[in-house]
């Protein structure tokens, strides 16, 4: 594998469909050939590669036109999981807006088509970086990306989710709440080591809790790996997985997408750290600065209680897929290999609560 081809993240690249997704293409290509306009069956598929917890496939029909199709897991799902159509509505919704994503074609709750509710969108052609790093760009192309990256995510923030048809996608106010106390109640539940930090953490969050009325639609896992750049620019065409997107708090994206800055050296399925230094990546000074010229808002207060509940947020994640390894139910073998990780991003939050 060349340089190249690594920095390209694995949600980038096809494989075979895997046994436990196989689904019968005959329905599908006749509800295709009945719905979608230029389709021409037979159809060629296979799977995108990655940690994508809906599986997503790309289908070539007889005249070479791409398509991408998600769909939700096989197997009994919790009522509010793996929401495809949660999804193909705000992709739809931001359609007509400054944000780029790709175009749906069609949602088909008919669950006897591929065995799950799916729905199409046209294939984004571009390219995909896995390494925040971006070990093979130039400086100069290092710089272009990131400062595509944070115009991207202020041009999400400012969209008005009431005139876009979204304002109930979730609920106004009260988002970092609802969220520190939803992870302390799963790490609780999931807890099997004694973690001084995170029980100091659990203590700290809500004791200081900034304004949280600010409500804008939110990405969720806003990062590199989930936005397509073009082929000869730095341009993004393309935001990708929308599974965790709702109302929220926009600070909240903006801390996660700075993570990398924080990240311990251990890297967990495509998350990453970064080495700040990289000639042309942008100090995360910088970085947020650059977000606040783009989004209009002067300094940010409190920026410290964002990263410490993003970092929080993730220790509690991981620690429940640690959790579900020892029981026998995580999705992956890795699971058990994560025991460590939960310990040194809370002992990270933790660090950057006594730096104040």
């Amino acid at each position: 594998m060349s340089p190249a081809d690594r920095t390209f993240s694995r949600t980038d690249q096809v494989v075979p469909v895997l046994e436990q997704h196989r689904f019968d293409t005959a329905p599908l290509v006749a509800w295709m050939e009945t719905n979608i306009e230029g389709f021409a069956g037979p159809i060629e598929i296979a799977q995108f590669q990655g940690g994508m917890s809906n599986p997503t496939f790309l289908l070539t029909d007889a005249n070479q036109c791409r398509y991408v199709l998600r769909k939700k897991p096989p197997g009994e799902l919790l009522p509010s999981a793996h929401a495809v159509d949660r999804e193909h509505r705000i992709t739809s919704a931001l359609g007509p807006t400054p944000v780029p994503v790709v175009r749906t074609l069609a949602l088909c709750e008919d669950t006897s088509i591929v065995g799950t509710e799916f729905f199409l969108m046209d294939h984004a052609n571009g390219r995909v970086f896995h390494d925040p790093s971006l070990p093979d760009s130039t400086p100069q192309e290092r710089s272009a990306v990131y400062a595509s990256m944070i115009e991207t995510l202020a041009a999400l923030h400012q969209v008005d989710f009431e005139k876009v048809g979204l304002s109930d996608y979730g609920r106004v106010g009260g988002y970092m709440g609802r969220q520190v106390a939803r992870w302390s109640k799963q790490y609780e539940a999931s807890k099997t080591d004694e973690l001084p930090e995170m029980d100091k953490l659990m203590v700290w969050l809500p004791e200081n809790m900034p304004d949280d009325s600010e409500t804008t639609i939110v990405h969720g896992d806003f990062r590199l790996e989930n936005l397509v750049m073009a082929h000869n620019s730095a341009d993004v065409i393309a935001v990708l997985d929308w599974e965790l997107s709702t109302l929220g708090h926009p600070l909240s994206d903006l801390a996660y997408n700075c993570l990398p800055y924080h990240w311990p050296e251990e890297s967990f399925g495509d998350m990453r750290g970064l080495d700040p230094s990289t000639p042309g990546i942008p100090s995360e000074e910088d970085y947020v600065a650059a977000y606040c010229r783009h989004a209009g808002r002067g300094e940010i207060e409190n920026w410290t209680f964002y990263l410490v509940l993003s970092l929080f947020r993730l220790a509690a994640i991981i620690q429940g897929v640690y959790y579900r390894g020892l029981q026998g139910n995580a999705s992956s073998p890795e699971a058990l290999l994560r025991r460590d990780l939960t310990r040194q991003l809370s002992i990270r939050a933790w660090h950057l609560v006594q730096q104040g």
